[in-house]
């Protein structure tokens, strides 16, 4: 009988660990994209978030194209900064890649991601919309410096 509490507890810690994994992750800035906000080797706690939830200047996580095959590796991750949501208008001043898009809003399953340090950043202003079922989360807080 002694075992049944200790087996509760166990199975309780373990759900929790599985809770948490599914609604928080960490990821390491890798680049100089988000300078100065975030610095490379910065830690960042990101809570995972979907895309109807995602606003305007937010710093969000997504994954990066997937790698050509056989590559197994999991796909990289990005951090940028929302310049425009699902439903907002178009950009089109900041955003070259996005001047001769069709419509006035971006469309539901688009976004418009931008680096803060532009001179370096691969984002919307050369490649257009990111897809929203890349989106991993939200930043939440940093988790310490390198």
């Amino acid at each position: 009988m002694m075992w049944l509490p200790l087996a509760t507890a166990v199975l309780a810690a373990l759900g929790a660990v599985w809770w948490l994994r599914r609604r928080y992750l960490t990821v390491t800035v890798d680049g100089p994209s988000m300078l100065p906000t975030y610095r490379p080797g910065e830690r960042l706690l990101v809570r995972r978030i979907p895309p109807a939830a995602l606003r305007t200047g937010q710093v969000v996580v997504f994954t990066a194209s997937p790698p050509p095959p056989p590559a197994p590796q999991r796909p990289a991750r990005i951090v940028k900064r929302v310049a425009a949501a699902p439903g907002d208008p178009i950009p089109r001043d900041t955003v070259p890649a996005l001047r001769t898009v069709p419509g006035n809003h971006v469309p539901p399953d688009r976004v418009v991601l931008l680096g803060d340090n532009p001179v370096v950043s691969h984002d919307s202003r050369r490649s257009g919309y990111f897809t929203t079922d890349r989106l991993l989360g939200v930043v939440i807080r940093r988790l310490g410096a390198p």
